[in-house]
């Protein structure tokens, strides 16, 4: 559907959908089946899903993506998240869903779509429903009444749809009570940790025994393959006082580039959250819009607003009295940052919706956008420019050096005619390079891809241009043990004392699993209690979750436990239930959770059978 109205829309049943299987929510159907066309991005039982409709369900999730990260979107990341399969996929469950329902005799009248359209704020003047909005916004975002009121229409069928499967959940007290019980049980353990490095000094290290080792461990210390290298290097700081500015290309400059040297406006608030999430239900939604429209009329009616942010938000800043500082455009999301930017210090805003909730926002200073002047960056543009403008002077000394190699015919004749100074290396690996070479990356890689008795290309570094010569080169080889001696003993004895740490855990499982308790000559700890996926510092969370996963009437450790080079034995001591209780409030937006996550797991069931029952076709090509 279109942003603005995606965001205004009231509809109980479109919540429902979003809520429910999380579509990307589209404004024109696919049921059309449209004869012939190549530009579909997918078919579904003989129904075509248009690429158009594909490419503007994408670009809709790229843009809340973009809002719910700032506008900050890492390259890759829409590649990496397979964002392009995960928008077909729910155009695909969409169009199963609206055939489903066609099939059960489900409908949404043209009266019924009409009226959600005139229910919609974003058409409405006073809570009246005025044509010519309607008409303008269509006309603005490129969409016909015919083409949207399709588009909502088919909508409402798929809410319909997945709105009574939903109804067949059912979450009845005993089952929240059954997963409050889960959740807050704690367990007490005593146990013993076997860490190799307390056996390092058990372990003898007998000379035919290290040799025998090192025999069948010598490919894991091959060394590294090494060159000696001869360079020119041009940096660009010696050609720095060769560049020559005038004051007309600084100003240009800094003119072509104003924004860089602007300090944006800025402006500090603070705000009162009421936390809403996708997952809670309509009716928590509602509780809490107004519980901020409560505290909003405290405001109006002369609260203190930090004092009521305290007592009220839910968010981090609650203790700083909903305190924020200062910020530029684009550290919030959109919506809030539209509401401060438009009001002025000391102005309050009415319920300002976003993707963690409701704000309450008070405006409590602006700091204006200020230039610098160009006498103050004078000195930062000339920096930049002349680093600019001299890699051109470098580029052509090492370019003439180059053709001057070429011709001489070798690189110490070069150096015999006259040329540039020619630095020599001993012997280094690519991993340990000579300190002068360090920036010299890009160098280090064309090199140790060239054969003894190569000259390399022109090569651009960080600070500068080089060439180099490989001289020699010494493959990679088994070193003797007398070469390796000091780190094949350090090996050696660390794996030695890893197998005896485990042998050790295993030996005292093993008395404990035979007189039934963990006894362990004093060197055993007691935990606290401890709750699920947690530790306590000293307990290892593999270790809490073996604990969790024992049989019922189980105590002891069915196995060792391994984390890292230490192994963990353990004993259950006791089991409890936290005692910190649920209120109320919090039992019920429990229950609501879990019918919700189990309407989600039916509406999955219903789609994922429709899907093995389809035929559905993807056109791989188009939406790579």
């Amino acid at each position: 559907m279109l942003k603005i109205l995606r965001k205004r829309a009231q509809s109980v049943v479109i919540q429902a959908l979003v809520l429910l299987i999380a579509v990307v929510f589209i404004f024109w159907g696919v049921g059309s089946n449209l004869d012939n066309n190549r530009n579909a991005a997918a078919v579904v039982n003989d129904i075509e899903i248009p690429f158009q409709e594909f490419q503007q369900s994408y670009d809709r999730a790229v843009d809340t993506y973009r809002q719910q990260l700032g506008g900050q979107v890492p390259d890759g990341f829409f590649e990496g998240i397979g964002l392009k399969n995960q928008v077909i996929n729910q155009l695909i469950q969409s169009e199963l869903l609206r055939q489903s329902a066609g099939k059960i005799g489900l409908a949404i009248s043209r009266e019924e779509t009409q009226r959600r359209i005139q229910e919609m704020a974003v058409f409405q003047d006073d809570g009246q429903f005025l044509m010519s909005r309607y008409k303008d916004v269509l006309s603005q975002n490129r969409l016909t009444p015919t083409s949207f009121e399709a588009g909502l229409q088919s909508d409402l069928i798929t809410g319909r749809i997945v709105e009574l499967i939903g109804s067949f959940a059912d979450v009845p007290p005993a089952a929240v009570q059954a997963w409050i019980d889960f959740s807050k049980t704690e367990l007490k353990l005593v146990y013993r940790s076997f860490k190799a490095s307390d056996f390092l000094d058990e372990v003898n290290v007998e000379a035919d025994q290290l040799a025998s080792w090192y025999e069948k461990k010598q490919q894991e210390y091959v060394t590294d393959p090494q060159i000696e290298l001869q360079y020119l290097y041009f940096p660009f700081a010696a050609d720095m006082d060769k560049v020559t500015l005038n004051d007309e290309q600084l100003t240009q400059f800094y003119n072509d580039n104003i924004d860089s040297y602007t300090v944006k406006e800025k402006r500090r608030a603070r705000h009162i959250l009421f936390k809403v999430s996708n997952a809670d239900s309509a009716a928590v939604k509602e509780e809490q819009k107004q519980k901020a429209e409560h505290v909003l009329q405290l405001l109006r009616d002369g609260g203190d607003f930090a004092a009521l942010a305290k007592e009220y938000s839910e968010g981090p800043s609650k203790d700083s009295g909903g305190e924020l500082g200062f910020f530029e455009r684009g550290a919030m999301v959109p919506s809030f940052e539209a509401a401060v930017f438009s009001m002025e210090p000391g102005d309050l805003s009415d319920l300002v919706e976003t993707s963690f909730g409701y704000h309450l926002i008070l405006v409590e200073d602006v700091q204006p956008a200020v230039a610098k002047s160009l006498e103050d960056v004078r000195a930062e543009i000339e920096g930049l420019l002349k680093e600019q403008r001299v890699r051109g002077i470098t580029f052509q000394n090492v370019s003439k050096a180059y053709e001057d190699i070429i011709l001489a015919g070798s690189l110490e004749k070069y150096v015999e005619q006259g040329g540039d100074t020619v630095q020599t290396t001993d012997f280094f690996t690519r991993k340990v390079p000579p300190e002068s070479l360090v920036k010299a990356g890009a160098l280090l890689d064309v090199a140790f891809g060239l054969s003894k008795g190569e000259l390399s290309s022109l090569v651009e570094v960080a600070d500068g241009y080089a060439i180099g010569y490989v001289q020699d080169i010494k493959k990679p080889e088994v070193p003797s043990l007398d070469e390796v001696k000091k780190q094949v003993t350090g090996d050696f004895k660390h794996e030695q004392s890893v197998a005896l740490a485990r042998s050790a855990a295993d030996k005292a499982l093993a008395i404990a699993s035979e007189t039934g308790k963990l006894v362990l000559e004093g060197k055993s700890k007691e935990s606290g209690y401890l709750k699920r996926g947690g530790g306590d510092g000293d307990v290892p969370p593999q270790v809490v979750q073996a604990a969790f996963t024992l049989n019922g009437g189980e105590s002891l450790s069915s196995e060792v436990v391994a984390v890292d080079d230490g192994f963990y034995v353990f004993e259950v001591l006791e089991s409890r239930q936290d005692p910190t209780a649920m209120d109320a409030a919090q039992k019920k937006q429990l229950a609501e959770q879990l019918l919700v996550n189990q309407q989600n797991r039916l509406v999955a069931s219903w789609v994922e059978r429709l899907r093995a029952d389809a035929k559905i076709w993807v056109n791989d090509q188009l939406i790579q």
